[in-house]
């Protein structure tokens, strides 16, 4: 049976992935805060999604622009005129809604308020996402600033100064992964939407005539990397938007999309932007945004296909994904079957007990590990217990120091999926572990 939103809401919560952002004072809207585990897990899916696009590749190099950034870059993206959304105000409650998430209730046709019923809805105007800032110690036109609402406006604007130190040539890419943020009018569904948020995008420079090339490499790319580590395909699907969906800069966009309790939702777009970001930069600055190909004597403005996700949703994706519920020993329990590239602990140390005469060996077992593996280390309650407690976080191993060991030198592996158990010298267990992890 697949989880509920409120399974894994809970799991997060109980067990230290996600909690509510300023909790004691009784939490500010759609803002979460990534406990220990979180914290892990997510960097592990920003590791993965690197290695994948950075590490692994000869053609794609990385960028961290600036989160601050001038009106003059969102004027000439279009983002100032264009990156809204339509808002409603209920008159009877005061909430706000986008319009397009609203849908004729089926009886009578009109448009209700979701929250209070009332039909009493103001006309839809534009809303702009963008988060307004000064800088400065003076609050006037000049010194406007805004937040970035996505990073790929820093590939763009570093377009020349990657060409020209990194030696690359089209196709190329520049990768990214930072924070960006938008005042969504109607943020919810736990991460999967909200005003802050970490996105890991790829600007692809490729020539003109070879976009659509390579906007289907970037699709089939993409959609396999989630399911390497370890999304059902079934769960998955890549949806192409219709034309009317399309962003004013994209000549074609599909989605990565994922099935979440409430139905399929974007895990990642890929578009094909054309040379819009480039042409509108160029044209704002003045500065000339072009390749020049000295084989072919050919000037040209590179077209961009653009994969981004958002490391947030994906790291909730893979949280739903893996959580499973079965039975071991007649008692149930429940797992979460993480890739160990992306659960937050690869293995866990547990002496069996407490006594002053296994913590030792278990704290050498434990330095022998981690400079191989992100380990916990855990000496309290029973065994069975804490093995239930590091299934149920995803560690995909667990490795025993008991009374035996004292004298064997040996301790026990314990897989998070078969809990099948096996005994292994302390002077194996590195490459034991690490040929299983395959690290």
């Amino acid at each position: 049976m697949a989880p509920g939103m409120e399974d894994i809401v809970r799991l997060c919560k109980q067990r230290g992935f996600i909690f509510p952002s300023a909790e004691i004072y009784g939490g500010f809207r759609s803002t979460y805060d990534y406990g220990p585990l979180g914290v892990l897990m997510l960097r592990n899916v920003k590791n993965a999604w690197w290695r994948s696009m950075v590490q692994m590749r000869h053609d794609v190099v990385g960028l961290d622009a600036a989160i601050l950034s001038s009106p003059k870059i969102w004027a000439a993206s279009g983002h100032l005129a264009n990156f809204t959304d339509p808002l409603v105000d209920c008159r009877s409650c005061k909430e706000r809604w986008r319009a397009d998430h609203l849908e004729p209730d089926p009886e009578d046709g009109r448009i209700h308020c979701p929250n209070c019923r009332s039909t009493d809805l103001t006309e839809a105007r534009a809303f702009n996402l963008m988060f307004k800032t000064h800088v400065g110690p003076v609050e006037d036109e000049g010194s406007v600033a805004y937040l970035r609402p996505e990073t790929a406006q820093g590939h763009f604007v570093n377009f020349l100064n990657v060409l020209q130190t990194s030696r690359k040539r089209p196709p190329f890419g520049i990768a990214q992964i930072g924070k960006s943020f938008r005042n969504e009018i109607t943020p919810g569904n736990f991460v999967f939407r909200t005003r802050e948020f970490e996105q890991m995008e790829l600007e692809y420079f490729v020539p003109p005539d070879e976009a659509a090339k390579w906007f289907d490499y970037w699709c089939d790319e993409r959609l396999g990397w989630y399911v390497d580590l370890g999304i059902p395909p079934d769960m998955l699907r890549l949806r192409s938007h219709d034309e009317e969906e399309l962003s004013h800069y994209s000549a074609g966009t599909s989605d990565v999309e994922f099935m979440f309790p409430w139905g399929w939702g974007e895990l990642e777009g890929i578009a094909n932007r054309t040379d819009y970001d480039l042409k509108a930069h160029a044209a704002a600055s003045g500065e000339k945004l072009e390749y020049f190909d000295q084989a072919t004597n050919e000037r040209y403005t590179p077209y961009v296909i653009e994969p981004a996700a958002g490391a947030t949703r994906t790291m909730m994706a893979f949280l739903l994904a893996a959580y499973t519920t079965d039975e071991v020993g007649g008692e149930a329990r429940t797992v979460l079957k993480l890739d160990h590239r992306i659960a937050p602990y690869q293995v866990a140390v547990l002496p069996l007990s407490r006594k002053d005469t296994l913590v030792p060996l278990a704290l050498e077992v434990l330095g022998l590990l981690q400079p191989t593996a992100m380990c916990d280390y855990d000496e309290t309650q029973s065994i069975g217990r804490r093995y239930r407690r590091q299934d149920e976080i995803g560690t995909p191993l667990a490795v025993t120091v008991d009374f035996d060991s004292l004298e064997d030198r040996a301790v026990t592996i314990r897989d998070r999926d078969s809990t099948e158990q096996v005994r292994v010298p302390i002077a194996n267990l590195v490459a034991e572990v690490s040929d299983r992890l395959s690290l």
